[in-house]
């Protein structure tokens, strides 16, 4: 029987580029895809279909395109057109890349619609949601933040909590607002559809559903069955409707009310498959409904109550053939430095910069690996550990085998390797390939590969390595090489040396495709089979005797340090911001600040020009224009005011200024300023700090009282930047 495997990974929110957490994602999947690809089930090699696509709907994007003045088909166009650069840039090979705007999701989520409505699973009800009484329509669950009613936290979108993962109502939210007016929400009522996931059927199935062995990690199994309760009491009908204006799929035989996002981008997994089908030639339905295909989904911890309650509900009784032979892979969040990233915070590692700087993607790929578990864990990306693991590994460790050896076969023996192979050269082979017990390494490493325990995989496939360099330290062919007499031994070292560093790079190239497509090549092998790694038939050993192999050619460089250090200029940038931006409000600085440097002071209270900078260090602070969409007093301050801005970015920015002596809230909204746009959010007593406004200021402020928001010239508008 062969395995059909229909792989997915969480659909990226169509309004910004892609974020390092992404790759992390699909480098994960990938690298589990192109092992599976490897793999044969009796003669036949193993069929993977790996799709993805952009989630495209939504308030956010309808009003991202607006600002923009284009249409919301337009926007995430032009967000799906830089797609590319990402993903063949780290070598993720999707079979297909389609978008939830599409015929297929459609006609899929519509008819998976019309299922769950003739199934009894929908119902109508009038409920109060929230409306922003300043932008002046209803607000989608996304557009409300507010603090988790279950575990507190702050700043929590109105649908799940992306620490506790509780998943609850909008109106369940502590202190809500807008996030585009960061007005206070009012409740008005509207008629809304729901899906009935509180239907005692529902909770009959998810339980079974979610208790199947195999189907999910046994923490996410706990965690998602405290959700469902003793009997589904905890279980609430979902509301899957939302009221114009919105950009999404309409809801069949229901004028101005769409499908909330969240239950159309799912089913862009199935949109995307169809898609694909449909450009191949397959029978997609046939392909869905073949007992042998399984579905494989990778997501982030953050996004579960939507993959483990609703969606399998909602195919479930929508007859989706896959249901029962799906998989979920949940996987934790990539922090740096122990920090967890943000992009609507602007925090941590841009993958293209990291391509930009000319950063190798395989060293990113194998260190993401390296840290990859089954478990639900986070992982930590530090710039010492990565220069740390990849120079010790891939080049002190692999590569370093081959630029030991290779030219040595070049030079004496014509580029041919040795016909035969010496018992001693034999018995390291099988030490380093067999374990003492007598089982194949490969075995256990194609084990962890399958179970995704990447990390333990890349251990066992080092310490092969550590054999590989011990045989050559101890046979030193660069001492071999100066004695004539010993010719047939350096052969003989070499052409082992390099059976071991090809088994390696096939163990390998799911994490290192382009290294391993320049092995392959080196060693003149068509491809890179999986089969090729036995032991036992003598795949390992014979496949290279008396070959002609090409010259060798560097296959990898170490990492510089100094790289690791421009990867996270930005940061470091921002923060040199706040220096040049010295006449900005005090208030803003941090409570426990040192005390600065003493200023010098003209005669007229002025504070004296600072050292000469130059042009670079200039544009390392990027001031923008920003439009006051919104001000109000903060509660328990007598200095600040909380601003809301609009820089052009496609969302709002939250920023304390302390300006409240000079300022009456409504006497800012809707003027433009200047924001130090790239400065490192900060966390505050009364919350999270976006940017810093500009101002102006004398250092005697008792003489020349007064802070001065810059205010610019009628024409300017948000987003533009200042030069």
């Amino acid at each position: 029987m062969t395995r059909k495997l229909f792989v997915t990974t969480a659909l990226p929110y169509a309004n910004a580029a892609f974020h390092i957490g992404h790759m992390m994602e699909y480098i994960q999947a990938d690298i589990w895809v192109r092992f599976q690809r490897m793999q044969r089930d009796g003669d036949a090699q193993r069929i993977v279909h790996f799709v993805g696509a952009d989630d495209t709907h939504g308030t956010p994007i309808m009003i991202a395109a607006e600002k923009e003045g284009i249409t919301p088909q337009e926007f995430v166009a032009k967000i799906a057109a830089g797609r590319a650069q990402y993903l063949d840039g780290f070598h993720i090979a999707f079979d297909n890349w389609y978008s939830t705007d599409s015929p297929e999701n459609v006609e899929l989520s519509q008819g998976i619609y019309r299922k769950l409505r003739d199934a009894g699973l929908i119902q109508t009800k009038t409920v109060d949601r929230f409306f922003d009484p300043v932008k002046g329509m209803f607000l989608a669950d996304r557009n409300i933040k507010g603090e988790c009613p279950k575990c507190g936290a702050k700043d929590q979108y109105g649908d799940n909590c992306e620490v506790c993962g509780a998943a609850y109502q909008p109106t369940d939210l502590v202190n809500p607002f807008s996030v585009f007016t960061n007005a206070t929400p009012i409740l008005k009522p509207s008629e809304q559809y729901f899906f009935k996931l509180s239907d005692q059927r529902c909770y009959e199935f998810l339980r079974g559903w979610l208790n199947t062995p195999g189907r999910l990690q046994p923490e996410m199994v706990n965690k998602v069955s405290e959700w469902l309760g003793e009997a589904g009491e905890k279980l609430a009908d979902w509301d899957i409707s939302r009221d114009a204006p919105y950009f999404g799929i309409p809801i069949p035989d229901a004028p101005g009310k769409y499908f909330y996002v969240w239950l159309d981008a799912p089913v862009g997994y199935l949109a995307s498959l169809k898609n694909y089908c449909d450009k191949q030639g397959i029978d997609f339905d046939g392909l869905l409904r073949d007992p042998e295909t399984e579905q494989i989904h990778f997501i982030g911890k953050d996004i579960v109550s939507f993959h483990l309650l609703f969606w399998p509900a909602m195919l479930k009784f929508a007859d989706h053939p896959t249901i029962e032979r799906m998989r979920v892979a949940v996987h934790g969040h990539l922090t740096v430095n122990n920090e967890k990233m943000s992009k609507s915070r602007g925090t941590g590692i841009s993958p293209l910069r990291y391509l930009n700087l000319g950063m190798n993607p395989e060293w990113l790929r194998y260190y993401i690996a390296f840290k990859l578990n089954s478990k639900v864990e986070d992982l930590d990306f530090t710039g010492e550990d990565f220069v740390a693991r990849v120079n010790s590994d891939l080049i002190g460790k692999y590569v370093n085998i081959a630029s030991r050896c290779a030219g040595f076969i070049a030079k004496k023996f014509d580029g041919k390797l040795a016909t035969s192979l010496s018992d001693n050269a034999q018995s390291w082979i099988k030490r380093a390939l067999i374990t003492p017990e007598g089982v194949e390494r490969q075995a256990s490493i194609a084990a962890n590969f399958e179970s995704r325990e990447f990390g333990k995989a890349l251990r066992e496939i080092m310490e092969i390595a550590d054999f590989a360099n011990q045989y050559v330290d101890e046979n030193k062919p660069w001492i071999l090489a100066k004695d004539d007499s010993k010719l047939a031994e350096l052969h003989d070292v070499c052409t082992t040396a390099l059976i071991l560093f090809r088994q390696l790079s096939i163990l390998l190239s799911p994490v290192l495709p382009g290294v391993a497509a320049n092995v392959a090549k080196f060693l003149n092998d068509e491809q890179f089979d999986w089969a090729q790694t036995h032991v036992a038939n003598g795949a390992a050993a014979n496949a290279l005797l008396g070959r002609s192999i090409g010259a060798y050619a560097h296959l990898m460089t170490r990492v510089d340090p100094k790289m690791i250090e421009d990867l996270f200029d930005a940061p470091q940038a921002a923060a040199a911001g706040a220096a040049v931006a010295a006449a900005a409000v005090k208030a803003e600085k941090p409570a426990k600040a040192k005390a600065a440097p003493a200023v010098q002071v003209t005669e007229t209270g002025i504070e004296v020009i600072a050292p000469e900078i130059s042009v670079d260090d200039f544009f390392k602070v990027d001031l923008r224009i920003a439009k006051i969409v919104n001000c109000e007093h903060v509660e328990g301050s007598d200095k600040l005011l909380r601003l809301t801005l609009d820089a052009g970015e496609g969302r709002l920015r939250n920023v304390f200024s302390g300006i409240k002596s000079m300022y009456q809230p409504e006497d800012l909204i809707g003027k433009l300023t200047v924001l130090v746009a790239n400065l490192a959010p900060r966390k505050m007593k009364f919350g999270v700090s976006e940017g810093m406004v500009m101002a102006a200021s004398a250092v005697d402020e008792k003489s020349k009282p007064g802070i001065y928001i810059l205010n610019p010239w009628p024409g300017a508008e948000p987003g533009m930047r200042i030069s």
